[in-house]
């Protein structure tokens, strides 16, 4: 589900936080695999192995009392038309996904990808390869977006909401908004990857 790129601010413009509420907002409406069991995982990662980009990104249960650290629990990621979402506790295995975070030929993009890579080794091991941060780009280029949500605005003229955002996801049903919410931000992740390629962004870094 593709979306046609938006101009950007003049310049390194940024956009204030009132003008991005005012924004409509958009998430993503199209299949959403949900991966709980290592053979379903088998055939997630094997789809994905088809694509060239894929939107990535990673969410773990908030911890509201200091010294409590939790474990990653969902891995999310948008290929073309579809969002896969891996509940990480449901599953025993980890080699295809590790496998694929290390596939050197697969380009995973996201935004705060370095926390996210070190959070997951404390899951199961891999070496992170072919990983782009797309905050990393516009810091190299002077724009001054960073975050997932001023980087849709910015690049794509809509915003994500973040209603779900200190859910529990380690919740083995999930609900309906967690899962509209977890998949919105691997498919934007990728669409602000397509925007930022159209306008030749990635040919600076």
């Amino acid at each position: 589900m593709g979306l046609p790129s938006r101009q950007m601010p003049e310049a390194n413009g940024k956009l204030s936080k009132a003008e991005i509420n005012e924004l409509p907002i958009r998430k993503w409406e199209g299949p959403i695999n949900l991966i709980d069991s290592d053979e379903q995982l088998l055939e997630a990662v094997g789809r994905l192995r088809s694509e060239q980009v894929i939107g990535f990104d990673v969410e773990t249960r908030p911890a509201f009392r200091k010294g409590v650290i939790y474990r990653p629990s969902l891995i999310q990621m948008a290929g073309t038309d579809y969002v896969n979402i891996f509940q990480l506790p449901r599953l025993s295995s980890y080699e295809p996904l590790s496998d694929l975070l290390s596939d050197q030929h697969i380009l995973k993009v996201g935004v705060g990808l370095h926390n996210d890579t070190q959070n997951l080794q404390a899951v199961f091991p891999f070496q992170p390869k072919k990983l782009l941060d797309l905050s990393e780009v516009t810091r190299r280029v002077g724009i001054e977006s960073y975050g997932l949500r001023s980087l849709s605005a910015h690049f794509l003229g809509f915003r994500i909401s973040k209603r779900a955002q200190c859910s529990n996801w380690e919740s083995k049903e999930l609900r309906p908004f967690q899962i509209s919410y977890a998949a919105t931000d691997a498919w934007v992740s990728r669409e602000i990857y397509l925007a930022m390629q159209q306008q030749g962004l990635l040919l600076a870094c």
